[in-house]
């Protein structure tokens, strides 16, 4: 059980505003310089390190000219932690507070969509050319509202929510494009665009589907096909070894810790709503790559990368862990979980308060960012 001094620092505020590590790369010069590097990656990457370092080295604890922000996956990630708390000790504090974040989910969602839908909140550029407006919603953010908004249905049977869960099958059905589909796979995009094929996120979208199937009695053959094609497509990309490549269609991508626990975490939450052939065998090949890639025997601590595309200043970032956590406690993994709750506690928590990222140097970096990982951290330490 987390201690209740964390739960009320984190958790029990109307105000769940953040800084963020992705800070620099919101500001003017930030945006410009990534723009450099995806049109020039040799060309761009002395600004980007500069900038990098000057975001870790110099800025890191003053946030000059950076601006705290409120995050939607924040806010369903604080709800769904303090539902998991609310289910043990009966706090009802605990569901007051769940539900003023799922208030504010309900008033900040993107629109001029076919259905409730959630995105990062900021322009986004992930190409030399192509930006995610900050009202662009994506498969991978979604997700957390909508279970948190399940979630809270399910223990209060809040009628006016029902509206709303329904209306994200509008957003899957309407807004996510098909990149690719035949009879045996389906593939959906990232955002609601024709944009790019990435492995976690179509493991959101086929979660998001197994979360509905128990509003749309009439739709669940349908729905279920969905399911199993899009499982199809996540599965049959599983390397030998278990690993996912990120965005397994470009030679240029990357195999990290978070994105693959992600995946493994989309398959088995799906596959305890419907069976997935296999799933079992996917989920272990998945749990034995990760431990034999990603694991620090020395420090036990997760790091964050088995195959990279760009230099990084992190040693070990508490993302990886986090997710980790979360997976030990779903696999019911006691002796894991025990460990690695432990280095977690060990390495990024200070009296101060929780920290998101260890350095080349084991320097703690990023104190009491939300986002980025304090309350996927959160989640996990509450189931």
């Amino acid at each position: 059980m987390l201690q209740r001094k964390l739960i009320e620092k984190y958790l029990l505020n109307d105000d769940l505003s953040t800084y963020d590590p992705y800070d620099i790369w919101k500001t003017g010069v930030g945006i410009k310089t990534k723009k450099l590097y995806y049109k020039n990656k040799y060309i761009g990457l002395i600004p980007a390190g500069l900038l990098s370092i000057y975001d870790i080295y110099i800025n890191n604890r003053l946030r000059i000219s950076y601006k705290k922000q409120e995050y939607p996956i924040v806010r369903a990630q604080a709800a769904l932690s303090l539902m998991n708390l609310y289910k043990k000790v009966n706090n009802p504090e605990y569901l007051e507070y769940a539900k003023k974040h799922i208030d504010w989910l309900l008033n900040n969602y993107c629109t001029g969509y076919s259905g409730y839908c959630w995105g990062i909140g900021f322009d986004w550029i992930y190409s030399s050319d192509r930006i995610y407006n900050r009202n662009t919603p994506f498969s991978t953010h979604t997700p957390y509202p909508l279970e948190a908004i399940v979630e809270y249905y399910n223990l209060t049977k809040d009628d006016r929510l029902i509206d709303v869960i329904k209306s994200v099958y509008g957003f899957l059905e309407n807004d996510l494009k098909i990149m690719k589909e035949d009879k045996n796979e389906l593939i959906m995009s990232y955002g609601a665009e024709k944009d790019r094929i990435v492995v976690n996120s179509n493991s959101y979208i086929m979660y998001m589907y197994a979360l509905l199937i128990p509003f749309f009695e009439n739709e669940q053959d349908y729905i279920k096909n969905k399911i199993r094609r899009i499982y199809s497509f996540v599965s049959r990309v599983q390397g030998s070894d278990g690993s996912w490549v990120y965005a397994p269609f470009d030679s240029k991508s990357f195999i990290d810790c978070f994105h693959s626990a992600f995946v493994i975490k989309n398959i088995i939450k799906t596959s305890n709503r419907i069976n997935l052939e296999n799933s079992d065998k996917a989920v272990q090949k998945g749990i034995d790559y990760i431990y034999s890639n990603f694991f620090d025997q020395d420090i036990k601590l997760f790091k964050r990368f088995s195959k990279n595309n760009k230099i990084s200043l992190t040693k070990f970032d508490l993302y990886d862990n986090a997710e980790m956590l979360l997976l030990a406690k779903l696999r019911s993994d006691e002796k894991m979980t025990a460990l690695i709750n432990n280095s977690i506690k060990k390495n990024f928590l200070e009296e101060g308060g929780i920290y998101s990222m260890l350095d080349l140097f084991g320097f703690k970096k990023n104190k009491n960012t939300l986002r980025w990982a304090v309350m996927p951290y959160l989640l996990a330490a509450s189931l």
